[in-house]
């Protein structure tokens, strides 16, 4: 038999592998009776992990949630799994959750076996991120919206829009999208209709409401598409649609959905919807795509298009 300490983490490791064990299935992994496994389980509960216990012949033990966040056992693989995630988070997302995320993966590496932390200080020495700056979201402010939208909350929020116009809105939220910023997709109750909000555009004021009945969401459930769709071409003075000679996968290898709706036709054609301030400027994207195309719409980017071969053809020429 394993000594207690080692028993008791090779018992906490397969409670974290698996939603529940039955108590003879456990015992028999752990090679000790059944006698024995329950006065492991109290230790295990005496020092704050939650274990729930199913009483009778066929009975069991499952890891719940606790009112604490416990100590939790990682295999190799998993360490390093989340040593990588919260290597990347430090930069991928916003200030306040970045500082969060390298507090976290300090805290994780001070523990780390030596063999472990030679590969996670690897990972950290060879992996190169192009930090960008960000726009600052409190991590609090981020749970509050995903408890909203899971308790389907109303939200009542200050908000400053583009063009620097601050209103208070009342909102049933649906959804929080992450595409290197952060927006919040809800129905708007006094515009009577589906929004896009930018999270780094909150006032302070936040505030959770009632109860609401869920609705029709937008884009047929695809909220994806939703926000793909409102940050492409809702704020933008000129939307081109185009019907592109390839697959889904070769355009959205090049296109981000943040900067255009790109949908699958069938196999071999891609329907590309997208915004700009400048016709000229759309012309010129369109046409750096290395497949034919069909412009859907508007009449005037074929002008535009025109207008790029004039200029091609004029510098050609010199």
């Amino acid at each position: 038999m394993l000594p207690t300490s080692a028993r008791l983490l090779r018992l906490l490791t397969l409670l974290q592998s698996r939603r529940s064990w039955g108590g003879a299935d456990l015992a028999a992994r752990l090679e000790v009776t059944s006698r024995t496994l329950r006065r492991d389980v109290d230790r295990l509960r005496q020092l704050g992990y939650p274990v729930e216990g199913q009483p009778g012949v066929a009975g069991g033990y499952a890891l719940g949630a606790g009112a604490q966040l416990p100590p939790l056992t990682l295999d190799d693989d998993a360490a390093l799994a989340v040593a990588l995630a919260l290597r990347t988070a430090t930069s991928a997302l916003s200030a306040s959750i970045g500082e969060a995320a390298l507090r976290a993966l300090a805290k994780l590496e001070r523990v780390f076996p030596a063999r472990l932390r030679r590969r996670a200080q690897a990972l950290r020495d060879s992996l190169l991120l192009l930090e960008r700056p960000r726009p600052a979201v409190p991590t609090a402010l981020l749970s509050l919206l995903t408890e909203a939208c899971d308790g389907r909350r109303v939200v009542t929020f200050d908000y400053t829009s583009f063009e620097g116009t601050r209103s208070e809105r009342t909102v049933e939220p649906a959804a929080v999208v992450h595409t290197g910023r952060w927006y919040l997709v809800a129905f708007d109750r006094e515009r009577r209709d589906w929004r896009t909000f930018r999270v780094d555009r909150f006032g302070e004021k936040v505030a959770l409401g009632g109860v609401f009945r869920p609705r029709l969401p937008p884009e047929g459930g695809d909220l994806r598409a939703f926000v793909s769709r409102s940050l492409s071409t809702g704020a933008y003075r000129y939307r081109v649609v185009v019907i592109f000679d390839a697959t889904m996968e070769q355009i959205a290898a090049r296109v981000s959905p943040a900067a255009a709706l790109v949908e699958r036709l069938d196999a071999h054609r891609t329907r590309v919807s997208v915004g700009a301030n400048s016709m000229l400027g759309l012309a010129a994207w369109v046409a750096s795509f290395e497949s034919d195309f069909e412009v859907v719409e508007p009449a005037e980017l074929v002008d535009a298009l025109r207008d790029v071969r004039l200029r091609i053809d004029g510098a050609l020429a010199r």
